[in-house]
């Protein structure tokens, strides 16, 4: 038990730390009288009404996911390989788009708790066949490991799985094609709970056109037939890059604690 509660102290510096430097926080007084001071809140009301939310959706997707088929690691493994092949032969849009030179599947841990689902892939995860590896993708690294997380914790996919012509917002009749493939991803990894990054994965997500400022910091659903599960939209790391003020950061770092809340109750 006290190795345990160590692991845990070890875990909240670390992220302490990683969230100081997320919000650019060069240094943190070692005397400071008022620790709590350098790191956000969006106050314990807030998030104790968004937990209730989401966990209201966790409970009947849970319910639901009891009706499919159990799968172990494994399984999930090689539904997931078997699942990016069949995209790479049959996606009504990959296979006849140009602007790509190959196919960002996602990756990550097949057994994560939490997704996190951009809109495409840029240039340099069309170089890698990597999603989010750029400027935007080392920005969602601090993030991740601001929350208490590796990526290897968690998975990342994309809407579309192929990079659009110079980096434009995915048109609706390419997102329309693709997407049923991240609904199958998602079906097969079943986290607890999602990440919208940007306007674009949050709308698909939540079958809405309402743009991702009012979106954000409301837990809502992702309805798959009768699957649910809980969504929490947020900005994305490439509109972070371009508006790196203390008013953005801290929006988002205030999602991400909902987000961990969430997790941290579910999980228990």
């Amino acid at each position: 038990m006290a190795d345990e509660n160590i692991d845990k102290q070890r875990r909240l510096a670390r992220q302490h730390i990683e969230t100081a430097k997320l919000l650019g926080v060069d240094f943190v007084p070692v005397n400071a009288a008022d620790e709590s001071a350098a790191f956000p809140s969006n106050g314990e009301t807030l998030q104790a009404q968004t937990t209730s939310a989401a966990t209201a959706i966790l409970l009947r997707g849970a319910k639901a996911l009891q009706t499919l088929p159990k799968l172990n690691l494994d399984e999930k493994i090689q539904a997931l390989q078997e699942l990016s092949k069949r995209h790479d032969e049959t996606c009504s849009h990959c296979t006849v788009a140009t602007a790509h030179t190959q196919t960002v599947f996602g990756e990550g841990n097949p057994d994560a708790n939490l997704m996190f689902i951009g809109e495409a892939p840029g240039e340099n995860e069309d170089k890698t066949g990597r999603p989010f590896v750029g400027r935007a993708g080392k920005k969602l690294d601090e993030i991740i490991c601001a929350m208490g997380y590796e990526r290897k914790d968690i998975y990342i996919a994309n809407v579309l799985k192929s990079r659009p012509p110079e980096n434009r917002t995915p048109l609706s009749s390419e997102v329309e094609q693709c997407a049923q493939y991240l609904a199958e991803q998602i079906r097969i990894i079943r986290p607890k709970a999602l990440v919208g990054l940007g306007g674009p994965a949050s709308k698909w997500l939540l079958r809405t056109n309402i743009g991702v400022t009012r979106l954000r910091g409301q837990w809502a659903a992702y309805e798959d037939g009768t699957l649910q599960f809980p969504v929490m939209p947020t900005f994305h790391p490439a509109y972070l890059l371009r508006n790196y003020t203390p008013d953005t950061r801290k929006k988002v770092w205030s999602d991400m604690q909902q987000v961990m809340k969430f997790l941290e109750q579910s999980c228990s």
